[in-house]
């Protein structure tokens, strides 16, 4: 069984795919995570990240590993735990223009492709139900007002220690919207079949209550 979870940056996906992998017992996949351990990589190396052949190559020649240890998702890349570092206000300010090249996109879907071929998986990012698992079994894409977003990854910054006024952090989502919405190659999008699903107004546990029930009823639960 594949759930795919698409929306754009600050929708909630990670801590709500994750949190319903949990409650149905299944893997979780950040692939986010993966775009963003590979512009850590990129920005540790100092590649140029307009480059998108160079990154291509660096995202094929050291594939992220995920690993869930139970009380969270490590994130490893070239022999670094990156899990904390691809948080960081610089990689978060470069993941959408790095996970935009062709490149990029190709190496890390494969990857993606090939996690996914065996057993069951919450899986969440931008092109899940339209480019890397189109026969998903349950396809949901979460969204959420832009000043709801706004407020939560601005909350997210500042338990990471970073520091962006409210009004940067509007302007990045709807820089990285527009990037991510418009890229050549699989841009973010909502699946023919995919239900969508507003979170603004929603607790976390509103959400994923529904998502449980989304699951079920796909299952005849």
């Amino acid at each position: 069984m594949i759930v795919a979870i698409d929306g754009p940056a600050a929708a909630g996906k990670s801590s709500l795919s994750r949190a319903l992998a949990e409650r149905i017992g299944v893997g979780y996949l950040d692939t986010g995570a993966m775009y963003r351990a590979v512009t850590w990589l990129g920005l540790e190396r100092g590649v140029d990240l307009d480059d998108g052949v160079a990154l291509g190559e660096l995202a094929r020649e050291h594939p992220s590993g995920l690993v869930d240890a139970g009380d969270g998702l490590t994130v490893e890349i070239a022999g670094h735990d990156v899990t904390n570092a691809i948080r960081a206000v610089e990689v978060t300010a470069e993941v959408s223009r790095v996970s935009a090249h062709p490149e990029v996109r190709r190496a890390v879907v494969d990857a993606q492709k090939k996690i996914l071929s065996f057993g069951d998986w919450v899986a969440d990012g931008r092109d899940i139900g339209t480019v890397v698992a189109p026969d998903a079994d349950v396809k949901v894409f979460l969204t959420a007002r832009l000043e709801i977003r706004a407020e939560r990854r601005q909350k997210e910054l500042a338990a990471a220690g970073g520091g962006m006024s409210h009004q940067e952090v509007v302007d990045d989502l709807r820089r990285r919207d527009h990037i991510d919405s418009t890229r050549e190659i699989d841009p973010l999008t909502k699946a023919a079949d995919a239900i969508e699903l507003d979170t603004s107004d929603l607790t976390p546990l509103q959400v994923v209550q529904r998502l449980v029930e989304l699951t079920e009823r796909a299952h005849g639960g």
